[in-house]
């Protein structure tokens, strides 16, 4: 079963128009860019005001507190993170598969030229200590991504390619592990080097599971390391 994100601490929603929606993500998407360049604590409800042209009383309307903000702007991140990844993160059904989700995540970094990291990892960096219900949204969130990566590996296993004893939800983690990691060097870095590096072992990891008939043919079509993918 896919997490949904924050689904447990959520705020509700109040009932809105067609209109109010709209007005309701204007101000989400914008609160999310502002809070991702400059923080949440140096994000204001009057920097998210003056960034959305709403007043007082409109942005109230929405949400009644700061951190019932930071909880839609978590939301909206983890709808961006994983849809940044797709269509491969929901085809990870082969080891040549999560080659390409791996390829996937290395591109699209590699397009912000590294720059900004992981929405996510950054928002958990900021609130993990000190604000429960936005940790707790964050972390659903990465519970979402893993579930996606374990989603796969499941399908790997119920077919024969990964051995009996292989745990896909260990194994998610610890791809989605590298993932985090690599992206963090990587922003440091301003380099995908660190993120190739990462995620390259993490699949190696994948691959001394797989089944002996799976591993001749990865052998065949998925070489080791950076070098080489199916196809190329």
């Amino acid at each position: 079963m896919i997490v949904m994100p924050g689904a447990a601490d959520r705020v509700p929603e109040p009932a809105l128009t067609a209109r109010g929606r709209v007005t309701r993500e204007r101000i989400v998407a914008a609160a999310a860019q502002l809070m991702h360049e400059h923080g949440v604590a140096g994000t204001s409800l009057d920097d998210v005001r003056a960034g959305t042209d709403t007043s007082k009383s409109q942005l109230y309307h929405y949400f009644a507190d700061k951190s019932a903000l930071v909880q839609a702007v978590v939301g909206r991140q983890v709808q961006l993170v994983v849809a940044a990844q797709q269509p491969e993160l929901d085809e990870l059904d082969s080891l040549a598969a999560l080659y390409r989700w791996r390829d996937r995540v290395v591109a699209v970094n590699s397009e912000r030229a590294c720059v900004g990291g992981c929405p996510l990892g950054r928002l958990a960096s900021e609130l993990a200590e000190d604000d429960p219900r936005a940790r707790a949204a964050v972390k659903a969130g990465f519970e979402q991504w893993r579930e996606r990566l374990a989603a796969g590996l499941r399908a790997m296993r119920a077919r024969g390619e990964l051995v009996g004893g292989a745990d896909p939800d260990r194994l998610a983690l610890a791809v989605l592990g590298a993932a985090q990691g690599g992206l963090l060097l990587a922003q440091t870095a301003r380099s995908v080097a660190p993120l190739e590096a990462a995620l390259d072992l993490a699949l190696d990891g994948i691959r001394v599971h797989l089944s002996p008939g799976s591993a001749a043919v990865a052998g065949r079509h998925v070489p080791a390391g950076p070098s080489s993918r199916p196809g190329e």
